[in-house]
């Protein structure tokens, strides 16, 4: 970007010497291509810059899932069964475990 600024400069540094008209010189072939070659280096630097972003973000994600403690096989089919309970078979369930305690 800063290559294309400097070139910029010296074009219409140019123009300037040979007594161009500001008004002209914006409409100068050579300065249109600059121009345009500077909108195509900020979009390309925008998209390298979202790239970076992301994968900066997926590896903070991935350091979280790692930091996180893994759940057994075992553990992890029990949590889902009892999940998978209805709220009548949970009422069920305590109604047993209590007739069960006093005896």
């Amino acid at each position: 970007m800063a290559y294309w600024e400097e070139q910029l400069k010296l074009r219409f540094a140019q123009l300037a010497e040979k007594d161009v008209a500001p008004e002209k010189a914006a409409k100068d072939a050579e300065i249109k291509k600059i121009r345009a070659k500077m909108r195509e280096t900020r979009d390309r630097l925008a998209v390298i810059e979202e790239k970076e972003k992301k994968v900066e973000e997926m590896a903070k994600a991935k350091a979280e899932r790692a930091a996180t403690p893994k759940v057994s096989k075992k553990k992890r089919k029990q949590a889902e069964e009892q999940a998978a309970e209805s709220k009548r078979q949970q009422k069920k369930k305590k109604k047993k475990e209590k007739k069960a305690k006093p005896q």
